[in-house]
């Protein structure tokens, strides 16, 4: 009896471990200091930009690695942090307000390499250092603001329908109507069931006074709720952007927190701001033409009753100084399509108040182009230390004509495409925090602190690494040191798959590879022990291989199914640094079972499988 592999195995043997080793090679290149500059709202990075900011960094005599232009953004590398720490204020002061530049780390990835996707896999916040916030979102003052906003457009209906109530009282997660009759209670029943369709309505009689209630069913509830997570979830992405932070991550945690992690950021109090920071949106109506637009920014003063705005290609524009209604009176706005065009469109709906003043104004001006103009505290400039000076932002990212009257609920057309009115959405909807928010666990990594985990990291997988193959190759020979080598090599695949998956490696990641390390040689080690039992019961050399495979498989199979499943159920009830223990984990026990069955009886077949033998280094 022979052991060989037919030729496709061994070369599909052989093609994982050199695309293994491929793959994994981009985390063997050195990080250099990189200055990151991208536009604070997607605003191109080009050509003309990289030569000023480059002429700068050479009137500052600070030397430049490479300068690598990319559609979005623009790095420039450094051979130090030093000459990097240098060049900030230089770039700084030459930014123009428009763009926002970020300190970051970037590996040297030969190009051939970059062109077939090689890129090294991503630090956590506790190896490169960075802020950690986590942030909980008030879902009971979300319910309570949809309370009051559909208390409010009560109000409204009911005024505007000319029915008499007696009172609109909030309550838990509804709204009580009282009226003097059934005759009048029943009218209003109709009426509120009519225009307010996605809300539950119930009547009750209670000693001579007459309800009704409208209230939000528990899917409204979840909806009220995944929108304030969302919005927020939204709001604070804007706002880490304009900071310029790189690989930031903000992302939902649970059903009402949200996680941020800005890496490399080291200012606890500048991030608190940003956080807490306030943008709002107003909707004007414009005033006169492009001409006369065109002549206000000539003369530099605007008409009476008109202010001279510039819409977001630039182009200069007049709207009306009366604001018709702010985004603190709006309640949501979603992407869709025009029912009657089928044109990208986004519908919004405002309270009650809004919706009034909203109806009164569109009545008068049908066939009138209205703007939607977006304010927010903005980086406008620098002073002379390169420090950022944030100033209140305007611009308009909306015109659009007002086709007839409406109120509560509206749609703006005129947009180019689906995904243009997927942004617009976020940006009505990002305005400002849906639910107050509180941030409940913060932490600041240094720099330094990241690297010392590193080192330790590195140092204690070494260390269990050299442990586990002296013991190997003393125990087993030449098998011991087909089990290294298939050690060696399931390390290498670990680094390859984070690689290519862009996972994140953290401590606990680095705990989950010490931990593969020993469970890797488990598998090798009730191989062999099934080869040598085999030998003692007087089986050949072949039939004992071939047997110890045989027969291990069901029980590392069954070990290591197990293992996988909480590493599963790990991933899925997490947080972040039990996510980053339980993916490393399972990916090794992936890869181990690959290199400890496959990829060692590959090199045993090789070494001992064409050939009769009488005796085995075991």
């Amino acid at each position: 009896m022979l052991n060989y592999y037919p030729l496709w195995k061994n070369l599909l043997v052989a093609l994982v471990l050199l695309v293994g080793l491929l793959y994994a090679l981009p985390n063997v290149f050195s990080q250099d200091p990189v200055i990151e500059v991208t536009g604070t709202r997607g605003e191109q990075v080009g050509e003309t930009l990289q030569q000023n900011l480059l002429a700068a960094l050479e009137r500052a005599q600070i030397p430049v690695k490479a300068s690598v232009l990319q559609p979005d953004r623009l790095q420039i590398r450094f051979g130090s942090g030093e000459d990097q720490l240098l060049a900030q204020s230089a770039v700084a002061k030459a930014l123009p307000p428009q763009f926002t530049h970020a300190l970051t780390l970037s590996p040297d990835v030969p190009g051939w390499l970059s062109a077939i996707g090689g890129q090294p896999m991503n630090l956590g916040l506790d190896l490169r250092g960075g802020i950690h916030v986590l942030i909980d979102v008030d879902m009971e003052a979300a319910l309570a603001k949809a309370v009051e906003r559909h208390a409010g457009n009560i109000r409204s209906e009911l005024r505007d329908e000319r029915i008499r109530y007696l009172t609109v009282r909030e309550s838990g997660n509804g709204v009580d109507v009282r009226f003097k009759d059934a005759a009048t209670r029943d009218r209003a029943e109709e009426v509120l069931g009519g225009e307010f369709r996605e809300l539950g309505i119930s009547t009750r009689d209670d000693d001579g006074d007459y309800y009704v209630r409208v209230f939000m069913p528990p899917d409204e509830e979840r909806a009220a709720r995944k929108l304030a997570l969302e919005q927020n979830i939204t709001t604070l992405r804007n706002r880490v952007n304009a900071l310029g932070v790189s690989e930031p991550v903000i992302q939902q945690q649970g059903e009402r927190r949200i996680v941020v992690e800005l890496p490399g950021v080291q200012d606890p109090g500048k991030v608190k701001d940003l956080l807490g920071a306030t943008a709002t949106l107003e909707y004007r109506l414009v005033h006169g033409d492009l001409s006369q637009a065109f002549e206000a920014e000539r003369s530099g003063r605007a008409p009476p009753g008109a202010n001279l705005y510039r819409e977001r290609d630039g182009q200069p524009i007049l709207l009306k100084r009366q604001v018709i209604v702010t985004g603190d009176e709006m309640t949501s706005a979603s992407a869709g399509f025009d029912q009657q065009s089928g044109q990208p469109a986004v519908i919004v709906q405002l309270d009650s108040k809004g919706a009034r003043r909203m109806r009164n104004v569109t009545t008068d001006n049908v066939g009138k182009p209205m703007a939607v103009v977006f304010r927010e505290k903005r980086t406008v400039g620098r002073d002379a230390d390169g420090k950022p000076i944030r100033e209140w932002v305007e611009e308009v990212i909306n015109v659009a004509t007002i086709r007839e009257p409406f109120g509560r609920r509206f749609q703006t057309t005129g947009l180019d495409s689906p995904q243009e009115a997927h942004q617009l959405a976020l940006l009505l909807r990002a305005g400002a925090l849906a639910a107050p928010i509180e941030i409940v666990e913060e932490r600041t990594i240094g720099p330094s602190l990241g690297q010392d985990n590193i080192d330790q990291g590195f140092a204690s997988v070494m260390v269990g690494l050299a442990l586990v193959l002296v013991f190997m190759l003393v125990y087993y020979r030449v098998f011991g040191l087909v089990a290294n080598l298939a050690l060696v090599t399931n390390l290498v695949l670990i680094v390859a798959v984070l690689s290519v998956l862009q996972a994140t490696l953290t401590l606990p990641g680095i705990a989950g590879i010490v931990l593969t390390v020993g469970m890797a040689v488990d598998a090798n080690v009730l191989i062999f022990e099934r080869i040598r039992e085999e030998l003692r019961v007087g089986s050949t050399p072949q039939a004992s291989i071939h047997s110890g495979y045989a027969k291990a498989f069901s029980t590392i199979l069954d070990a290591n199914i197990t293992t996988f499943i909480a590493a599963v159920v790990l991933f899925s009830i997490g947080s972040g640094p039990v996510r980053g223990f339980a993916v490393t984990l399972a990916i090794g026990i992936l890869t181990s079972m690959f290199t400890a069955i496959i990829g060692t009886r590959a090199l045993v077949n090789l070494i001992y499988g064409r050939k009769r033998v009488h005796k085995l280094s075991i």
